[in-house]
């Protein structure tokens, strides 16, 4: 083997020495050329940028500060105010982020001086709280020193779990004569106190609002500079004109947004003492009504103490609202619903009976132009009869509407084909093995041959019935077994088709809450029967008057709704601000009918009203207006809030229709549930509104001059809302 020469040995050893020393100082040269650019640098913003640095500094924390602006107001279809605001002094206080719980304490004890407070509000904890923090010593003495040291001791607790379990202690070791040791003053202090606490930083909150009076507004404004934070101001106050329910309410100041609801608005820039709306209308357009809040920018220190303050964005109020519903309509029709209840509540076999509901829409446009629901029932105080609103019924409950589904039962046959126009089918009782017998209520026990016409005229149960077996291909023989399962689900086929019209579907409504109603489970050749008569499925009269406009217009399902205009505020409160959006019509589909099928239904319910034998002609025969309906009653069984009677059998009585018969204005629904069945004779209560209706409505328009249509991009004046003695007159003129 060669060996390597130790000469050469060496001469590697130090060229790899040589090697290592160089780049020991390439690094070390690096590393002192890094830290010199460092200390330049620092030195530069130091010395010669630091007072420039300083002030910016004092300016970084900028912090919006929403403050509320009026509510858009609400008007009826003739600009007629429903819902105003009222502007109403108001004490307010901001606390900044270095604000101390002691300042806070000492401003409250000047405005208690200043101010009456209610102190009704406080709660006991309050109380607690407010008693710990005038006597500290005393309070925290009531935790030994021995239960202290039982709790250092513990390693798994922390500083602030031990904190918090001795201020557990104390709280729950306040006296009742501790607390009643707090005078009046001290109450009253405490709920100014309280309301100051209960804001968050920088954000305004309302100490008093509700009957703040000059001379306290006066004192507490002359005393402003005495009072960091404290301020006078304006705070509106929402004013319902009407008592309809649909127009909603908000929350106070005090309730603020809604828990369930709190991300939602506080993403939106809301804050949480914020007024939203609660319901219906003013919870449906709260983002619309609620406005664009005036935005003022804090510009803080870095000890958060404000420096600056500017506007960054001048406040608007919300936008107004303009329903399709006219005030003198509507409040004609509710009072004929509230006598009518009167009326028949003092009948034999009326304990049933709470309510009833009434809704005319345009069936073009989908505008609702009236929808009343009145509850009537003994007050707790008086004992006596007394009607509330329940508007909202409309649309959040359902119920068996009887025989104004028949038209829906005829369509669905022509479109099925197990009927065409001017069939004729034997009407005669009905008997399927194993139950009673079904029959129509004018032909209890013969044979007798039924038109399409005629059976709408007539109101024939049989004519619907067949309908249905032929729908389910199903062969009917008296008193003999019956399949209905032949291939075919006869309750889909007639449930889709009556959801074209709108019936057991949401009619999609601008208002919250709707219910679609509800669909019976069983599938039995009887409740086949009774589906195509409208005793099985539950439909709510909304869905009814969708229902009849669609028929009404040709054959398309119109969108209800209850607003058909959002304007601008008003600049002076007399003229109505510009339009800035109009909801028109909303065709939600078409119905699968011919336009030739339409017609014979329309003649047909024009026939229940001038026919010979026309169901609805003792009380439309005589109509000066050409008109078109059908009426409706439905043997149900209870199951209303009166849970005692439960299962009694009853009856709905219902009504649709529309006017004028070739270019309707109107189309109408009618319907008052659980009313008075009695050795089988009932009431026509919903027939008999439906003609008191439909004549105010004429009478009303009649008055108005039958002037042109506004155009709607025209400034219109704001109305003062009806007055009773105007409804009066309204109801005075449509009766005679």
């Amino acid at each position: 083997m060669r060996k390597i020469s130790k000469k050469r040995a060496a001469s590697v050893k130090a060229k790899l020495r040589a090697n290592v020393a160089f780049r020991m100082n390439i690094l070390f040269f690096s590393i002192f050329l890094l830290f010199s650019i460092l200390i330049l640098r620092l030195g530069f913003l130091q010395i010669v940028q630091g007072e420039d640095y300083v002030r910016a500094l004092a300016k970084t924390e900028e912090v919006p500060v929403n403050s509320s602006v009026p509510r858009g107001r609400i008007y009826d279809s003739e600009g007629r105010i429903l819902v105003d605001n009222e502007p109403k002094n108001a004490i307010t206080y901001t606390k900044l982020q270095t604000t101390k719980q002691e300042e806070m304490l000492t401003i409250a004890k000047k405005l208690a001086g200043l101010i009456d407070k209610s102190s009704d509000d406080i709660t006991l904890r309050d109380k607690q709280d407010y008693w710990i923090m005038l006597n500290k010593e005393e309070a925290y003495e009531k935790v030994t020193e021995t239960e202290k040291n039982k709790l250092l001791a513990d390693e798994s607790l922390t500083q602030l779990d031990i904190q918090r379990q001795i201020d557990t202690w104390v709280r729950e070791r306040v006296t009742e004569k501790d607390l009643n040791s707090l005078t009046e003053d001290e109450l009253e202090v405490l709920a100014i106190y309280r309301e100051m606490a209960s804001g968050y930083a920088l954000s305004p909150q309302i100490i008093k609002s509700e009957d703040v009076t000059p001379e306290e507004f006066a004192r507490v404004s002359e005393r402003l500079s005495d009072m960091k934070g404290v301020n006078t101001t304006t705070d509106w106050v929402r004013v319902p004109k009407s008592s309809l329910a649909i127009l909603g309410s908000t929350t106070s100041p005090k309730e603020g947004i809604p828990k369930s609801k709190l991300d939602y608005f506080l993403a939106r820039d809301y804050t949480r003492n914020d007024r939203v709306g609660s319901s219906y209308i003013e919870q449906q357009y709260e983002e619309i009504l609620q406005g664009q809040k005036t935005v003022v920018k804090n510009i803080t220190d870095g000890k958060g103490t404000v420096t600056e303050t500017a506007t960054v964005f001048e406040g608007q109020p919300g936008k107004d609202l303009v329903l399709s519903i006219d005030s003198e309509l509507q409040a004609t029709v509710e009072k004929l619903v509230e006598t009518e209840l009167f009326e028949m509540k003092g009948k034999n076999g009326s304990n049933l009976l709470d309510r009833a509901f009434v809704v005319i829409m345009d069936p073009y446009t989908g505008d609702v132009l009236s929808i009343v629901g009145k509850q009537i029932g003994k007050s707790e105080k008086t004992g006596k009869l007394e009607i509330s609103d329940y508007a909202y019924g409309t649309f959040t409950t359902a119920y068996e509407m009887g025989s104004t589904v028949k038209p829906a039962t005829i369509l669905t046959g022509y479109d099925q084909g197990a009927i065409k126009i001017n069939d004729i089918l034997i009407d005669e009782p009905i008997k399927i093995k194993g139950t009673n017998p079904k029959s129509s209520v004018f032909n209890r026990h013969s044979r007798v041959q039924v038109s399409d016409l005629q059976a709408l005229e007539r109101s024939s149960n049989v004519y619907m019935f067949k309908i249905g077996f032929k729908i389910a291909k199903a062969n009917y023989q008296y008193d003999q077994p019956i399949s209905i399962n032949n291939g075919v689900d006869a309750f889909s086929v007639l449930r889709n088709s009556y959801s074209q019209f709108g019936l057991g579907v949401p009619t999609g409504i601008d208002l919250p809450g709707e219910f679609a109603g509800y669909r019976g489970t069983e599938n039995k050749p009887g409740k086949l029967m009774d589906l195509t008569i409208g005793q099985f499925d539950t439909y709510t009269p909304l869905q009814l008057a969708q229902f009849v406009s669609t028929i009404a217009n040709g054959g398309n399902r119109i969108q209800p709704h209850v607003v058909k205009e959002i304007r601008e505020p008003s600049k002076d409160g007399t003229t109505m601000g510009p339009l800035v959006t109009e909801i028109g019509p909303t065709v939600l589909n078409r119905i699968n009918n011919t336009q030739e099928q339409i017609e014979q239904i329309k003649k047909g319910m024009s026939r229940v009203y001038f026919g010979n034998q026309g169901t609805g002609r003792k009380y439309f025969g005589d109509a000066p207006y050409d008109a078109a309906g059908k009426t409706g009653t439905a043997e149900v069984v209870y199951y209303g809030p009166q849970r005692e009677n439960f299962g009694q059998k009853t009856i709905n009585t219902t009504h649709i229709g529309f006017a004028p018969f070739d270019n309707p204005e109107i189309a109408y629904a009618v319907v008052v549930p659980w009313g008075p069945f009695y050795n089988g004779l009932y009431e026509s209560t919903a027939t008999i509104l439906a003609r008191e209706i439909v004549d105010a409505y004429f009478a009303i328009e009649k008055k108005k001059g039958n002037t042109e249509e506004n155009d709607s991009s025209t400034l219109h004046t704001i109305q003062p809302a009806l007055s009773d003695a105007e409804i009066k007159e309204a109801i005075k003129k449509s009766i005679e």
